[in-house]
């Protein structure tokens, strides 16, 4: 299960952690989760690159690992990148510890002061010693391209949801790949007044 839009007491319970950005002008902040894939990644970089958008992609350590001239890609056309873990574990059924040193592994070869945890799940533990070293982003609209039991078409109508300052939780993985492909390319069209910003610290 999981929260297509985060519920408003979820972003006050975990404070410390960044859901939006909200603001006055009409901004959305893209993310994509588990990349960089051979070629997924490259497909939504070309997506993005036509529509003149930015967006934040959180990659895993073993994928960079695997293809480390993707990360590069992504940082030189000028997207942001974040850590995402090493081998994409779940802070609640792993030992604090053990989570740590996954984080700390994939830090090593991904430069980034940003994390998102996978599922967006941490212990008060993990996130207490993170925020020592990272910015910790989740998100507040997560459409559910890796949803498999959704159509394509209810995947965009739930994208459709977004509205200025969301930070949208997408997927460059093989999971997600049918509904990405049909809902990306429409909701860069369809929101085509907005900027899409990638996330940056100041």
């Amino acid at each position: 299960m999981y929260f297509v839009r985060i519920p408003k007491i979820l972003q006050r319970l975990f404070s410390s952690v960044i859901w939006c950005l909200p603001n006055v002008k009409k901004e959305l902040y893209l993310t994509f989760d588990d990349g960089p894939h051979p070629e997924i990644t490259p497909w939504v970089l070309e997506q993005l690159k036509k529509h003149k958008a930015k967006a934040t992609f959180f990659c895993l350590g073993e994928n960079v690992k695997r293809y480390p001239e993707l990360l590069q890609r992504i940082i030189n056309e000028g997207h942001s990148v974040g850590n995402h873990s090493y081998a994409h574990l779940d802070g609640w059924k792993t030992k604090d510890e053990d989570f740590l040193k996954d984080v700390y592994k994939a830090h090593n070869i991904i430069a980034s002061p940003l994390f998102r945890p996978p599922y967006g799940k941490l212990t008060s533990m993990q996130i207490a010693r993170l925020q020592t070293q990272f910015t910790i982003i989740n998100w507040s609209l997560m459409p559910g391209d890796f949803d498999a039991s959704i159509s394509s078409e209810q995947c965009f109508r739930n994208l459709l949801k977004a509205k200025s300052g969301d930070i949208v939780c997408l997927h460059d993985n093989e999971q997600s790949e049918q509904h990405l492909k049909w809902i990306l390319p429409k909701f860069l069209d369809q929101y085509s007044s907005f900027v899409f910003q990638k996330i940056q610290l100041d």
